[in-house]
């Protein structure tokens, strides 16, 4: 009976200790994992604002009426639009303000710190644009006057805040990047006469894809058209140089609906 009491008092405060011991291991990964997915939902954002950038080239480019968006533009569209609230309204000049009813509700660490304390700090946006290298395609493009820094990339960078007393993450200093790229500006015409306008301007080129001048030429000599039309079998001479591009049906034009 002796011995069992003395054996009870040494096992006293056991389970406390093992408690504390566990608690060691296990709090600070009750704190990293959550930790972690948020950084995977930020990387995952900056994927998003990426291809949104390099889209807005297909948009606004050389051959747009508004051109190419700056940087600080677009970074302020991502900031707003992929970086703050997530039922964040798409307004014109909307810019995120350095306070939580702007902040994304998951991005805070456990002490209820902001990961992206100070968007203009921790985001930033960067496009470049690379010219046509392929030889063939650059001077047909030299020739109709069409842009060849066709190539364009838009990356997102973001830098994450470190977390205090919370090794590594304190010393961390966390940046994400990601970026895409694709061929914004094929030349999208503004319609009929801004096709006929570049082959008529640019089209002289007798070394060109479409020499237009001479071919026009050629077109009104007589001998040439009669020629021409004993392989017609009869029909009129061929309008050599028309340039009578694809026309919008009516139906499909904005300017026809009331």
């Amino acid at each position: 009976m002796i011995e069992t009491r003395r054996l009870c008092t040494r096992q006293t405060g056991q389970s406390t200790v093992e408690f504390v011991v566990l608690s060691l291991v296990m709090v600070p990964l009750l704190l990293i994992v959550p930790l972690l997915g948020k950084y995977m939902d930020i990387a995952q954002t900056t994927a998003e604002a990426s291809r949104y950038t390099a889209f807005e080239g297909t948009v606004h480019h050389s051959s747009s009426t508004a051109g190419w968006k700056s940087d600080g533009e677009l970074a302020t569209e991502v900031r707003r639009r992929f970086f703050s609230n997530s039922d964040a309204p798409i307004k014109t000049n909307d810019v995120a303000g350095d306070f939580n009813a702007h902040r994304n509700t998951l991005w805070f660490d456990h002490r209820g710190k902001p990961l992206l304390p100070k968007f203009v700090d921790n985001v930033g946006v960067e496009t470049t644009r690379e010219s046509m290298s392929q030889p063939f395609g650059a001077f047909h493009a030299a020739s109709l006057g069409l842009p060849k820094d066709n190539l364009y990339t838009g990356r997102v960078n973001v830098a994450v805040a470190n977390i205090a007393a919370l090794k590594p993450f304190d010393t961390l200093d966390l940046s994400i990047s990601r970026s895409t790229t694709l061929l914004a500006d094929p030349w999208a015409a503004q319609g009929s006469a801004s096709i006929k306008s570049k082959i008529r301007n640019n089209g002289s080129d007798p070394l060109g894809p479409f020499p237009y001048k001479p071919l026009e030429v050629l077109g009104g000599n007589p001998v040439v058209g009669l020629a021409l039309t004993l392989f017609e079998f009869g029909a009129g001479p061929p309008n050599i140089g028309l340039v009578d591009p694809d026309r919008v049906p009516a139906d499909r034009v904005l300017d026809a609906y009331p």
